[in-house]
Formats: C-alpha cells, structure tokens, sequence
C-alpha cells in the first residue's frame, strides 16, 4: 500500500508554504493546491502542485480520484479584514462555499482528518484580556465571521459525519523562514512588520493609527507569532489528531504581546534607520490590545513557541525582504 499524502490547499499563501516546506523536510508527501489568485507559485518548492480552485467540484474530486489523503490542512481563503468589509460577497463565497466544497468531497473519499487555518479575528473586540479558548468568538468584520462559520460547519460535520477537526486561532502571523527559501509575498502588503520594514528601506513614512490607546505607549498591542511556530502547530495538531481522535480548538500565539511603536523601534534599531512616522485616527473594530493565552496548546499539543523575541522574528523578515528586493 502506498503511503498516503497531506493535502495543502493554499500552500502557494504565506502561512501554507511555510508548513509545506517543514512536512517536507520531516519525510511526508504533500499535494499543494492552490488557485494561485493571491498565492504565488515561486513559493512552492516541495511537493506535487495542482492548481485548482477549489469552487471546482469536479476539479477537486478528481484530485482525490489522483492521491490517497491521510490529513487536509486548509489554508486556502481570503484574509483582509478591510477588503471583507467592503466585498463580503467573495468572503463567503471564497472562504465558506469553497470550504464547503472540500469538505464533501473529503467526506465522500472518506477523508477524516482536518487541520483548519482559522484566526483570532473570530473573537472580534475581546472585553477580558489575554484571550482563552473560551473567550466568547464574537467576529465583527466578514473575515472573521467567514472563519467562525466555517469552526461551526466542522462541529456539525463532525457529528452528523464523524469528520474530525482541529482550528488552530492565529495571532498574528510574522516573521519568515530562516533558511529564506520561503517568505511573505502579499499585494498589497497589510502585514505589519513588512510593511515597516518596506518603510525603512525605501524611506518612506508609516502611518500609525491611533497613538491614545491606554497602552504603555498609546499604541495598539498584539501578539506576534512567527509562521514556523504556526507550521509546527499544524503538525503537531496532525499527529494530536491521529493519536486521539478528537476534534478541538486552540489559540496560536505567544502569550504576550508588543505595541506597534515597539515593532517600529525593533526595525530602526536592525537596520540602523529613522522612520517618519504619521500619526493618524484610529481604525474603526481596532482593539487596543490582543494576545493569547497559549496554555492548551502547550498542555495538549506540546506545542510551544521558539520565537519569542521580536528582534529574531523581524530580523527573519527583514532577511527575506532584503533577498525578495534584491538589496545589497
């Protein structure tokens, strides 16, 4: 019998690249399904490639016909908050419909095992901090709505078809690969940590929104996870979800965060540079601060993350922006 793949939709994004890479290397087959629309295929570098939207039901069933799956890790989805907002059509479609579709077939292949990208974007404006997995998922922009359907669509189907789960809630993804094979290639950029670094590179100003937050500096905190953290998660839920059986959720992030002014200085002090900062009215839903309580993960996953300082996880993007830019 041969051994069976893991099957990566998005694995062309940011986050599903830099698992892609780490299964790879541990010894597994990856199939990488992408619709290239916001992946970029320079990304992937291991595994099989099928470019598939997954809207295509036909298409998708005859990627399950092709391969043998043990596990589906989902990254495919539309993830900017703004954009939701103002077109929550393509959200639903994209982010639901589409998981919708992939979930069928899974069932119909007899496919159980399921690692989702979900996001901490399903809490909204969280009134008791840090967050838990049991802070109440109250989403207030389409993105996050989209991603809570979805943790309700996998309780569902794990009754009615004992399709079982793990949604693993990032904070907010950062840094890049060491080894700088792999990085983050968005258009538009809305990262944070890129986006300053592209500030200081090019000379640019960076807006900051809101400098009156009650923070330790007036502005917003939130919690940096670097994305290799993010990919051993999803490993780890793998093998938690072969060797138990139970399908769950757990929060991906450090446990403490850093206020933007903090990631500005960080990015100063590396590269020897002075950014002009703008300081503009605060964004509409932005909380002043959000970071995780990451016990569970710990506890049940063994899951722990390596980057906790900020200097290694921006000095990482800083490496791969330098490269991507071709900067001496």
């Amino acid at each position: 019998m041969k051994n069976k793949s893991i099957l990566v939709t998005g694995g062309a994004g940011y986050v599903g690249s830099h698992i892609n890479k780490q299964l790879n290397k541990m010894g597994y087959q990856t199939v990488v399904v992408d619709s290239l629309i916001r992946g970029n295929k320079k990304l992937i570098k291991w595994g099989n490639f099928e470019k598939v939207c997954l809207s295509d039901k036909t298409k998708i069933e005859k990627i399950f016909s092709k391969y043998e799956f043990s596990t589906v890790m989902h990254f495919a989805a539309f993830a900017y908050v703004e954009e939701s907002i103002f077109d929550p059509a393509s959200y639903y479609q994209n982010n639901v419909s589409n998981t919708i579709n992939l979930l069928n077939t899974m069932i119909k292949y007899d496919v159980k095992n399921f690692i989702f990208s979900s996001s901490c974007a399903t809490y909204g404006i969280p009134t008791i901090l840090p967050i838990s997995e049991k802070t109440p998922q109250l989403p207030i922009s389409p993105y996050g709505k989209s991603k809570k359907i979805v943790e309700n669509l996998l309780y569902d189907y794990d009754e009615a078809y004992n399709l079982k789960y793990i949604s693993l809630r990032y904070f907010n993804a950062a840094g890049c690969d060491p080894e700088c094979e792999i990085g983050e290639i968005h258009q538009p950029e809305t990262h944070l940590i890129p986006r300053v670094i592209e500030a200081a590179l090019y000379n640019k100003s960076f807006t900051i929104y809101g400098n009156d937050y009650e923070t330790k500096d007036g502005t917003c905190v939130r919690d940096f996870v670097h994305v290799n953290d993010l990919a051993s998660a999803h490993f780890r839920a793998m093998k938690y979800l072969k060797k138990y059986n139970i399908s769950d959720s757990f929060n991906i992030g450090t446990g403490s965060g850093y206020t933007i002014k903090e990631v500005v200085e960080c990015v100063e002090k590396i590269l020897n540079k002075k950014i002009n900062i703008i300081f503009s009215k605060k964004r509409k839903g932005d909380p002043a601060e959000l970071f995780s309580i990451n016990e569970k993960a710990i506890s049940k996953l063994d899951w722990r993350p390596e980057y906790i300082d900020l200097e290694e996880i921006v000095q990482s993007a800083i490496n791969w922006s330098i490269k991507l830019n071709n900067i001496e």
